[in-house]
């Protein structure tokens, strides 16, 4: 018996040092959060950070050393660099020594690409060809490219998987159809490891004030009672932020994913005005909607309904969404209630 009790003490010792070799190792990774100012990138950043992981944080260069939502954070294993992904040289440059790169720079907003689409070939399409090219020269051993569910456009079916066919409503997921493809194309001609991830509606803290939650968030807490928007019809499959950057993370950590594109969603959908009605709940407000003409996309350009198939993913990594959209939107609400947070958004100007 007491043999027994030290053999099994020595395969625990053994187990509990395998595991924190496995640990330190992934501590020591490397790795590159691209876009890593803006709302999603930040809060990856803050997740591999709290993870364990060095992280190297490329913020768009300009002039004034303004970081973005990178600003306030402060961290020993954080390294952040300035510059910018259509610059294929640089691209090089910031790529050596990493292990894995999170390619999230993109241009996002949709109501801009109908006046600016030169500008998302140039960053979405070209900047994800330089990160790829770079990643392949360098040896990168994961590549992880940030996609979006208006690649799918209005669904055929739902809830809508990888197999669903790419329809570009917008020169925006026109890009990113592009961008895509062109990680793909290094998948199979240079077996570049890329995993495609496919976030449908992120939402949360630091969420750009065009996008719809910020949007009804920010007027109601200014107190306005007429609240102005689009099109209330459309679905969307909402996931809050931290539950979209955990995907990220399982993904990365997940080999059988190489070669894939993979949804990140919720398996769910709700209407632009439930979700209207939801937040006014949250907020105690009484208010009523006004629709905003501006805010109209074209007819054939809107997507009126997405409702993400995350059966893949799950089968994949295990992951399965955290929040609910009632908990995302409180915690939202509550980040957005601060009045240092609602000072840096301006509800009375619609800025494509």
């Amino acid at each position: 018996m007491e043999f027994l009790c030290t053999f099994v003490n020595y395969i625990n010792v053994k187990f509990a040092n395998y595991f924190r070799h496995i640990i330190k190792q992934m501590n020591n990774k490397q790795v590159l959060v691209t876009g890593a100012d803006g709302f999603i990138g930040s809060h990856l950043t803050e997740m591999l950070l709290a993870d364990g992981y060095k992280v190297k944080a490329l913020s768009f260069y300009n002039s004034y050393n303004f970081l973005g939502w990178l600003e306030h954070i402060k961290h020993p294993d954080l390294e952040i660099i300035t510059g910018d992904v259509r610059d294929p040289h640089f691209c090089k440059y910031f790529t050596k020594d990493i292990d894995t790169i999170f390619h999230l720079a993109a241009l996002i907003a949709i109501p801009y690409s109908y006046i600016a689409p030169d500008s998302y070939v140039d960053t979405n399409v070209k900047g994800t060809l330089n990160i790829c090219q770079a990643a392949k020269e360098n040896c990168v051993k994961k590549i992880i490219i940030t996609s979006t569910s208006e690649v799918y456009g209005t669904a055929q079916y739902v809830p809508i998987d990888e197999k669903h066919p790419k329809q570009p409503q917008s020169p925006y997921s026109a890009s990113k159809i592009g961008a895509d493809m062109i990680a793909m194309s290094f998948h199979n001609a240079f077996e570049l490891p890329i995993v495609i991830a496919r976030p449908f509606n992120t939402f949360g803290p630091r969420q750009s004030a065009r996008a719809i939650i910020p949007t009804i968030i920010t007027q109601i807490a200014n107190g306005k009672k007429e609240i102005k928007l689009g099109d209330l019809t459309p679905t969307r499959d909402f996931n809050f932020v931290k539950d979209t950057c955990r995907g990220f993370i399982e993904l990365a950590n997940c080999d059988s994913a190489i070669g894939e594109e993979v949804n990140i969603s919720s398996n769910s959908e709700i209407s632009m005005r439930d979700t209207l009605e939801l937040i006014a709940k949250i907020m105690n407000a009484d208010v009523k909607f006004v629709e905003d003409r501006q805010r109209i996309r074209p007819k054939n350009s809107e997507v009126f309904r997405l409702w993400g198939d995350n059966t893949k993913i799950k089968n994949l990594t295990g992951f399965t969404p955290q929040y609910t959209i009632e908990q995302g939107l409180c915690e939202t609400v509550g980040w957005f209630l601060n009045s240092g947070n609602l000072g840096k958004y301006k509800s009375e100007i619609y800025n494509v």
